[in-house]
């Protein structure tokens, strides 16, 4: 069991864009020093709850304030970008990572977005989109064949070169045949994690869901390689959780609730996923009234919150209950006060995962 982190971010509606972002890097420090695995930084464009609408720009700035911990989009989405354009970008990324990257991809899921973009998420487009454009980032990093490259969204040609003067496609990534790709799910039985499946890529499930739906995002991992004939392994699974942990549960417990962890589900996460007709996600029974899908609900069925004691039994029993995973990512959200923040991510990487180490 390995540990590390995944930020939307989440900071209020009102609140300053260069603080926040200070804020966010000085928490992705930390958690490099403490000895964190990985990082994960979401993308946005009409979110001012997640108000990150580029995180290479955000991971470039990482890179250097950090020495060991790896980062990742979490995710680039695709039908939002030119993928010849994001074939440069990613690569020259990883380059000024030197491999201390992770490129998480995706369809995007924010119904701004898909606005702003054009597409209608009712008709699953953004997926095929996403699977086109991930397809052309490949085959340019591949071979970068001069010609016109068009699909029914994009259009792009790559130039004849002139060596004479250096004039061509020259940007591959640093890691060989690409970084590794990363692909986050969220409904039951995730389409997108059925991709991972197929292509030996790194699945990640999103932090809101309860156990009962984790289970099928594994079989969907499965169920793509079994496809074509793979093999999967759970150590590659990611699985995100709202942790967080305290000197005792009791004071845990007081403090998601009444902190910034419970502030953001009760004005943000329960009203979009209200309005949005998606509270279905959260509940761990499908027949169960949107009224039960309280944040006392999500602290016992959901978060993974306690001492420490309690917080590695909680791991411990989703670990059982999914059947294994390998990385565990504790969410960010913009924790106040900075001191038990500290104090909850410390006492995660020392004292519970550590105990873990048995777990397979």
């Amino acid at each position: 069991m390995e540990v590390g982190y995944f930020t939307m971010p989440l900071h209020p509606p009102g609140s300053d864009l260069t603080r926040t972002l200070q804020d966010d890097l000085q928490q992705v420090v930390t958690l490099d020093r403490l000895g964190y695995k990985e990082a994960w930084i979401g993308e946005h464009f009409t979110a001012q709850w997640e108000n990150i609408p580029a995180p290479d720009l955000f991971i470039a700035q990482a890179l250097s304030l950090t020495s060991d911990i790896v980062l990742g989009t979490g995710v680039t989405c695709m039908p939002n970008h030119n993928p010849f354009m994001v074939a440069h970008r990613i690569a020259q990324l990883d380059h000024m990572a030197e491999g201390r990257f992770h490129w998480g991809v995706g369809s995007g899921g924010f119904p701004g977005d898909f606005t702003v973009f054009g597409y209608d998420p009712e008709s699953g487009e953004h997926r095929t989109m996403t699977r086109d454009a991930l397809e052309l980032v490949l085959e340019i990093w591949e071979n970068p064949k001069p010609g016109r490259y068009k699909t029914r969204w994009w259009e792009f040609t790559i130039p004849e070169p002139d060596d004479d003067i250096g004039l061509r496609y020259h940007i591959k990534p640093y890691q060989q045949p690409h970084p590794p790709i990363g692909v986050a799910g969220v409904s039951s039985k995730s389409e997108t994690l059925r991709l991972a499946g197929e292509r030996g890529y790194l699945p990640l499930s999103i932090n809101i869901v309860p156990p009962s739906m984790l289970e099928s995002h594994w079989d969907a991992v499965e169920a793509g390689a079994q496809s074509v004939g793979k093999t999967v392994d759970r150590s590659t699974w990611r699985i995100a959780r709202e942790v967080y942990v305290g000197e005792t549960t009791a004071q845990a417990r007081e403090d998601a609730l009444n902190g910034n962890l419970g502030r953001d589900f009760r004005e943000y996460f329960l009203k979009l996923l209200k309005r949005d007709g998606r509270l279905d996600l959260m509940k761990n029974d499908p027949n169960m009234p949107d009224s039960e899908v309280t944040l006392d609900y999500l602290l016992d069925n959901v978060w993974i919150v306690g001492d420490p004691e309690e917080v590695e039994r909680k791991i411990r029993e989703l670990h059982s209950t999914v059947g294994g995973f390998g990385v565990l990512l504790t969410m960010g959200h913009e924790w106040e006060p900075r001191e038990s923040w500290e104090r909850s991510v410390t006492l995660l990487r020392q004292e519970v995962i550590p105990k873990l180490s048995d777990l397979s």
